[in-house]
């Protein structure tokens, strides 16, 4: 039997030895309750859940969840929940570290204090990221469609870059393109760096020319109902020149490796390790200064991390990147970067785009 997610949680509730979770982290309210708006909290015992919006977000929520009591904030949520906790007779209370600010915590602590001495705020740590780790069929469907815009893009790309275009007006018209196509807002700011400039891994799109003879890397994604892609095509105008042939194969060989070497099973490290160990080989274990790939969903960047600090184990219908780079300072740089689902213990990849580097 297919467990909903909100037992997924409850089971989590369990082994942790909380009576309640305080969701705050804005993915993870929206995967949780269907409710997309930008502020609200879920507040979740074993025999009731309550999505907590202001004025703003009452009608929204009516409209988009399911599942869930909604509350209507009238001031801070501090006055309200510890009256929510003590109706459910919830001590135990689990929040979200990451996304809770200090001056929230100490505050929200004193008021449940103030109602009762015996509740305690509890931090957690990826409760809910480990449950959206694994993508159910229909998430899957909203990230290929999300890669192949992106795609679509990307050959949009190969058509348009010409010299003398400036990186950030290229950007533009990749998103016009995207949007267009039907992405909705776009997951992060496209990043079309040349030059010296492609060797700042997460450049920012410049006033700067694209000339021939020079690395232009593009990183870009779209996003469908919430879901989203990311890809990275390393582009070269004009007669291209030793170096850059070079590193592109060293990257593209490291690449290439890792995509048929990774497996369901495998742990994060190892996983980076099937790319990483051909450019350090190269010569360029200095110039790869990221991890192998990240998760992609609702969020660009979630679990699982392949790098060498991961503590993740890959598995079936986990969606992640694929995309070493070498990253030269006053040269440039190369990124190739997939988005791919393991299906079957083995990787499928999601964008498809040509990684023929030379335009002519």
């Amino acid at each position: 039997m297919k467990l909903s997610r909100l037992q997924k949680i409850r089971n989590q509730l369990q082994q942790h030895n909380l009576d309640a979770l305080l969701v705050s982290q804005e993915e993870n309210r929206r995967y949780l309750s269907g409710f997309t708006g930008s502020d609200g909290w879920l507040f979740i015992s074993e025999n009731q859940a309550y999505l907590l919006v202001d004025f703003r977000y009452v009608e929204q929520a009516k409209r988009e969840t399911k599942g869930f009591e909604i509350q209507q904030l009238q001031g801070n949520i501090t006055a309200l929940l510890p009256q929510i906790a003590s109706g459910l007779h919830c001590k135990a209370i689990g929040f979200e570290a990451m996304t809770t600010s200090f001056a929230f915590y100490s505050k929200l602590c004193e008021s449940l204090k103030n109602m009762d001495p015996g509740y305690k705020l509890i931090p957690t740590n990826n409760l809910v990221e480990l449950i959206r780790i694994i993508k159910e069929p229909e998430e899957l469907e909203l990230i290929q469609k999300a890669s192949a815009l992106t795609d679509a893009a990307l050959n949009y790309a190969r058509s348009l870059l010409r010299p003398g275009m400036k990186e950030c007006e290229v950007a533009w018209m990749l998103e016009k393109h995207m949007r267009e196509a039907g992405s909705e807002a776009i997951p992060f700011e496209i990043i079309v760096a040349s030059g010296a400039n492609a060797a700042l891994p997460h450049a920012r799109s410049s006033q700067q020319e694209i000339c021939e003879g020079q690395p232009i890397v593009i990183d870009m994604g779209a996003k469908v109902n919430g879901y989203c892609s990311d890809c990275t095509r390393t582009y070269y105008l004009g007669t291209e020149d030793a170096t850059f042939r070079r590193i592109y194969d060293t990257v593209l060989g490291a690449q290439l490796a890792a995509l048929t070497t990774i497996t369901a099973g495998m742990r994060g490290p190892d996983a980076d390790k099937t790319a990483r160990s051909l450019i350090d080989t190269a010569g360029h274990s200095n110039q790869f200064g990221h991890g192998l790939g990240h998760g992609v969903g609702l969020a660009v960047h979630e679990l699982p991390r392949l790098s060498p600090l991961s503590n993740d184990t890959l598995d079936n219908s986990m969606v992640f990147t694929v995309e070493p780079g070498i990253y030269i300072s006053g040269w440039g740089g190369v990124r190739i970067e997939d988005t791919v689902v393991l299906e079957n213990g083995i990787i499928k990849t999601l964008t498809k785009t040509d990684k023929m580097a030379l335009l002519n």
